[in-house]
């Protein structure tokens, strides 16, 4: 847990939330912080499961998971290829596009070339600017007009050079849980600010979650099918979430999905999995059963 991704605080509360349960199961788990000596305590502890609370950057863009299968060391979540292609937003709307599956339109730009004086033009204003990869909705910006569009670009670089900037839709924001392979029930997500910002994920009150999501069947059934084909395409296992967009005329988008989903208490995909009647400690039990299954890579 841990690590030096802008994320690294909410890796210590996964972290957290996870050794807490894992001791409540009476599973012997030892903490191993992510730092320039993890992979000789990764050697020495020898564990029969590594439980990887990492969130951004190295942790969830496939670098740790290709360490731990060196390691021939067990894990949670997805592989090397799924955890790279799906924290690379651009890609993954190649992956949407290809699917069929409505995403915003957008287009990807280095740094200069958002602030080049025509820039707005490409996708027009409102938009979304946000980083190539990044999570947790860091350096993720809504642009309204012009005066706010540099901060916004220079907010983005936190995840690298490359930035995208996307059409703004205006409408209700959910996400779909899958585990191994099934959705799990929608959770609708209601920011008491602007938009689902980093502080309205982490700080209590910042947003409600409503579960199961109030929708007609019909659009349950197709932001579920379209979760689960975009979670198949990218080759992703044992768990994911993936967050659409639903506009006004009831049409779906879908943004991104999150290979390595936040197990805060605060977390999305722990108040799905109560929704389906698995408790906080018996989704962490599922996946280290998942990765235990695999054996050694």
């Amino acid at each position: 847990m841990g690590g030096t991704s802008v994320e690294a605080e909410i890796s210590v509360q996964t972290g957290t939330g996870v050794l807490a349960a894992l001791e409540a199961l009476g599973y012997p788990a030892t903490r191993i912080d992510h730092g320039p000596d993890f992979v000789s305590k990764l050697q020495a502890a020898q564990p029969a499961v590594v439980f990887n609370a990492l969130h951004g950057g190295d942790g969830e863009d496939g670098t740790v998971q290709a360490v731990l299968e060196h390691l021939g060391l067990p894990y949670q979540g997805s592989g090397v290829r799924a955890c790279a292609i799906a924290m690379d937003k651009w890609v993954s709307k190649a992956i949407l596009r290809a699917l069929d599956i409505p995403t915003p339109r957008g287009v990807r730009m280095t740094q200069t070339q958002a602030l080049a004086a025509d820039a707005m033009q490409c996708v027009g204003l409102p938009c979304v600017i946000k980083p190539r990869a990044q999570g947790s909705a860091v350096g993720v910006t809504i642009v309204r007009d012009a005066v706010a569009w540099p901060d916004a670009v220079r907010d983005a670089t936190v995840g690298g050079d490359e930035i995208l900037i996307e059409e703004y839709i205006e409408g209700r924001e959910f996400t779909v849980a899958i585990l191994e392979d099934h959705a799990l029930p929608i959770v609708e997500i209601t920011p008491h600010d602007a938009f689902y910002s980093y502080a309205a994920k982490y700080t209590p009150g910042g947003s409600t979650h409503t579960v199961p999501a109030q929708l007609p069947p019909a659009q349950i059934e197709q932001l579920q099918r379209a979760a689960l084909a975009f979670h198949q395409a990218l080759g992703a296992r044992d768990y994911s979430r993936i967050d659409i967009l639903l506009d006004r005329g009831g049409r779906i988008a879908v943004l991104e999905c999150n290979t390595l989903p936040g197990l805060t208490r605060l977390s999305l995909f722990p108040d799905a999995a109560r929704a389906a009647g698995l408790s906080y400690e018996g989704l962490v039990e599922r996946l280290v059963l998942c990765a235990l299954s695999r054996g050694r890579p």
